[in-house]
């Protein structure tokens, strides 16, 4: 009797075990229906590199000289157009000097080639009339003559000073030909005086070195008193309001990230703080993963160069930063 009941006992235990785990499996395919199924998106596609600016190691061109001005040091803001430094500079205004010394020199013989211009002008005037007065002269002592009312002496002495009177006129005339090319030549001169002083101008503003954009000294290479000269660098200028990540994204995950898309940025630095970045650029290019380049498929050895662009006002990401990137993935072939 005992047995009898143990095996009844056992026997329900072993139907309620098989009612539950139908009950289980029909929960399972029933809920997912009566509450909406959850599918999980597509993985989000992750990128790693450094950050990077727009950096540029300044010198003065075309002048040597002692640096005598240098006011900032490393960490300084400044504003484009800024002095940054200056070297010695009065060789360079002393011959700007020269030059505009020159320029008036030149000045003056233009105003004094055309005050002989209009002097050998009114000659030529003055030569006409007299010339036209011995032709008058002559022409009355050629009649007087003829009637021998004069004699003839009188008459060839007028033909003479008609002579002498039209020479000179012709030599007055070629005066004036000479007196505008000497204007001429004159202005010339002027030009070439004003072209050099610009050309020294020019070298005079490559004493001073001036910031071309916004931004932060990064390096100061050289101190006051070093010698200056092209391409010797005095600083280091970077451009942190706009920088950008440079990373890579393999080659399977390239069709699905487009140009302008939206990215999150992280950095170890500020972990909690997620920089928002668009997609500028994508590598028409395939390339192999850089040594210096962690993927995290690395069996994927074919990977696409793009390139971040990220606000950054606050000056918090510096170049060379690690930061990684989340991006969403689009379907493939959109």
């Amino acid at each position: 009797m005992a047995l009898h009941d143990l095996r009844t006992k056992i026997a329900i235990a072993l139907a309620l075990l098989l009612a539950l785990t139908a009950a289980g499996g029909y929960a399972a395919l029933r809920l997912p229906s009566l509450f909406g199924a959850r599918h999980a998106g597509p993985a989000p596609i992750d990128v790693s590199g450094n950050i990077e600016a727009h950096e540029s190691m300044l010198s003065v061109t075309q002048v040597q000289a002692p640096i005598v001005y240098l006011p900032f040091d490393e960490g300084a803001r400044v504003a484009r157009g800024t002095v940054l430094a200056r070297v010695d500079d009065r060789l360079y205004r002393r011959q700007v000097d020269i030059d505009q010394a020159n320029l008036d020199v030149q000045l003056a013989q233009v105003d004094a080639s055309r005050s002989n211009l209009v002097a050998v002008e009114h000659s030529v005037v003055s030569d006409r009339f007299d010339l036209s007065e011995k032709r008058l002269d002559a022409s009355r002592a050629d009649v007087l003559a003829a009637h021998q009312a004069v004699s003839q002496q009188s008459s060839d002495l007028a033909r003479t000073a008609e002579r002498q009177s039209a020479a000179t006129l012709a030599h007055d005339v070629a005066l004036v030909a000479a007196a505008r090319n000497n204007v001429a030549l004159a202005l010339a001169n002027v030009e070439a005086a004003r072209a050099r002083l610009r050309q020294d101008e020019t070298m005079l503003s490559y004493t001073e070195l001036r910031a071309p954009f916004d931004g932060v000294i990064a390096v100061r290479e050289a101190e006051l008193g070093q010698l200056a000269g092209p391409g010797v660098a005095i600083m280091t200028l970077d451009e942190l309001d706009h920088v950008w990540l440079r990373a890579y994204v393999n080659e399977p995950d390239i069709g699905r990230i487009r140009l302008g898309e939206a990215v999150d940025v992280r950095t170890d630095a500020y972990p909690s703080k997620v920089y928002r970045g668009r997609i500028s650029f994508v590598s028409p290019q395939a390339e192999f993963t850089p040594k210096t380049v962690e993927t995290h498929a690395e069996r994927v050895t074919l990977v696409y160069r793009i390139r971040i662009d990220i606000d950054n006002p606050t000056h918090e990401l510096l170049p060379g930063m690690p930061a990684d990137a989340s991006m969403t993935p689009l379907a493939s072939g959109r």
